[in-house]
């Protein structure tokens, strides 16, 4: 059950699309963009964006599997490949064929494979773009250390029953970022949620970037890459090297904003993005 308070509840809706149950929102007029949140957030996360882009753009925002209201049929398909099919077999149940597609975190590296193994490639925006695994042993021990917890019984349990607002904003600001009351009070909803929870850790248990890097320099539609200069999650030499990567990249970095960028400064965020859009061609130029 969605609540009613959730932001765009109205525009919400569940939509069977195997393996998954997905909650699905769509709002605003105009060419079609899908947003794809990262690993633990949910749709929540576009909150502050989207009244800024519903006029120009017809926005499709997903779950992803086992995040916020979706349901995983099964955590086997939580790998970044299989997600990217599971979301192209969604988005043709939807009759959505993206004109661009813009992504955040994890959510960037999804949206940048759905776009090349698209029929025709699309603009892609990636906000804290999270490309790179990490460095070294962390990159081999992480994968198996979320693996470990997420067959565990007793780890989700666990976690969510120690979860408390202040644990919450602590997570939060862990990133670089600082975010009003009401977003800390839907972080907090969803780090409470086993479910919620569970997925998140099978995402990050079953991720690999090795196919997504090896292709990248095969993407030859536009690339926008918006990095925030305190993030402390994804750091800002990520974005850089995937610039380095793509034949048709830009970069743009705010340097005293964080990993949630576009949840702390939503307005330079929209602008960003809608200047994005008309340079690319999806959007009329000052419409």
């Amino acid at each position: 059950m969605i609540p009613a308070d959730w932001p765009f509840a109205e525009h919400g809706r569940i939509v069977e699309s195997r393996p998954h149950r997905w909650h699905v929102q769509q709002v605003g007029n105009g060419p079609e963009v899908l947003l794809l949140h990262g690993a633990g957030a949910a749709t929540h996360s576009w909150a502050g964006l989207v009244p800024r882009l519903a006029e120009r753009l017809r926005l499709t925002m997903i779950d992803l599997p086992g995040h916020g209201f979706t349901r995983m049929g099964t955590r086997a398909r939580s790998g970044l490949d299989p997600m990217a099919e599971d979301v192209a077999s969604l988005l043709r149940t939807l009759g959505v064929e993206p004109a661009a597609y813009v992504g955040h975190s994890a959510g960037a590296a999804l949206a940048l494979r759905l776009s090349l193994d698209a029929g025709r490639q699309r603009p892609v925006a990636a906000i804290n773009g999270a490309f790179q695994m990490f460095d070294g042993i962390a990159g081999f021990l992480f994968p198996l250390m979320a693996k470990a917890l997420s067959l565990s019984p007793l780890t989700v349990p666990l976690f969510t029953l120690g979860s408390t607002p202040s644990r919450t904003r602590r997570l939060l600001e862990g990133t670089g970022s600082q975010v009003d009351p009401l977003t800390l009070s839907r972080y907090h909803r969803l780090v409470s949620d086993q479910k919620h929870v569970a997925g998140a850790l099978a995402m990050m248990a079953n991720w690999s970037l090795d196919g997504l890097l090896r292709d990248a320099p095969e993407h030859h539609a536009p690339v926008l890459l918006l990095a925030g200069g305190r993030d402390r999650t994804v750091p800002v030499a990520v974005s850089r090297d995937m610039a380095r990567r793509l034949p048709d990249a830009r970069m743009v970095v705010e340097t005293d904003l964080g990993h949630l960028l576009h949840e702390e400064a939503p307005d330079l965020a929209a602008g960003a993005l809608l200047s994005f859009l008309e340079e690319s061609g999806v959007i009329a130029r000052g419409a």
